[in-house]
């Protein structure tokens, strides 16, 4: 693949990028259950009627479902890329640091123990489960004379995780009657959630994007190693704890707006340094594009798989994301992490 492009200039790539990215963009407002054509959509935002149904539809669900679907796929896949650059570790996405594991926990519990059963509510009580999770991950890690190890925060991860796992199950196998009011976004979905459940956390995932943007220099300074770092004058500790919080923002955010969606964190980085190499000035634009095009596409296949009904979108990025992963390990693309 990168072969393709190794003429063009990066900058150039990217706008290629962006094209197929504003391409899927309105091709998720266009396919559902009524299609749409190109040109009442233009219709829709440049002279909207009430009396006509695709500009109500277009309006009410699925501009805000494409949005939606758009800021979760940039926030998965920026993440995702930071957590390889953190822990050195290619096989590095939000489930490594409990994120997902955190806020499924304290849904479920909310749901359960507090009769919560709020979309909006479980929002935030997603969002801070991820930051607490967060926060233990980081902690255990950060435990030892050596302080932040990318060994020691993995294997931190991989506990949380499963301690969040294990409740989780527990909770739900002695309430069953619960597991439905959860079941959907357990399984992730961008599905009936509107432009006002985004609004409230939206700050924190635009502030990550723009701290990641800013932190390409840092990151390619950090991947050189820990002595490299330090003797170029960069604050090894202060960086790596900027990064987690960024983490929590953009993968904590994602997860509590549109459930467990997972692989887009794991699969964009990967397919992203295939292309134009490990420059992360570049890695965290490219991925932002690619992991919002991917989701897109991933919402759109959802609709059509088993119409009338949908797929969880979850279910379908895992469907994409399992054959390539085993695609990337069998070629040893995960190298280039």
């Amino acid at each position: 693949m990168k072969k393709l492009f190794f003429r063009l200039p990066k900058i150039a790539i990217l706008f290629i990028f962006f094209i197929i990215f504003l391409t899927s963009f309105m091709l998720s407002i266009s396919v559902g259950k009524t299609a749409i054509p190109v040109s009442t959509i233009i219709e829709a935002f440049i002279d909207y009627d009430e009396t006509v149904t695709e500009h109500i539809i277009i309006t009410t669900s699925r501009i805000s479902r494409t949005v939606i679907a758009t800021v979760i796929g940039a926030s998965l896949a920026v993440s995702g890329a930071l957590m390889q650059a953190l822990t050195r570790n290619p096989l590095a996405a939000p489930d490594i640091f409990g994120i997902n594991a955190g806020a499924l926990f304290f849904i479920v519990f909310s749901s359960v123990f507090l009769s919560i059963a709020s979309l909006v509510h479980y929002m935030w009580i997603g969002f801070l489960g991820a930051g607490i999770a967060a926060v233990l991950v980081y902690f255990l890690g950060s435990l030892g004379r050596d302080g932040l190890a990318p060994v020691r925060i993995v294997l931190a991860g991989a506990a949380i995780t499963a301690l969040f796992v294990s409740f989780t199950q527990g909770i739900l196998v002695l309430s069953e009657q619960n597991l439905q009011s959860v079941l959907f976004w357990l399984a992730g979905s961008v599905a009936g959630r509107s432009i006002e459940m985004l609004l409230p956390i939206l700050p924190f995932m635009a502030a990550g994007l723009i701290g990641a943007l800013l932190l390409g220099r840092s990151v390619n300074i950090m991947m050189s190693g820990e002595d490299v770092a330090k003797s170029l004058g960069q604050r090894t500790v202060l960086t790596k704890a900027v990064i987690g919080i960024i983490i929590v923002f953009l993968a904590g955010g994602s997860v509590a707006i549109g459930g467990a969606i997972g692989f887009i964190g794991l699969i964009v980085p990967h397919i992203v340094r295939g292309i134009i190499g490990i420059d992360y000035r570049w890695v965290i634009p490219f991925s932002a594009v690619t992991g919002a095009t991917i989701l897109l596409l991933a919402d759109v296949a959802a609709r059509l798989v088993i119409m009338p009904q949908e797929m969880p979108i979850g279910v379908m990025t895992a469907l994409i994301g399992t054959p390539f992963f085993i695609f990337i390990a069998r070629k040893g693309l995960s190298r280039n992490g």
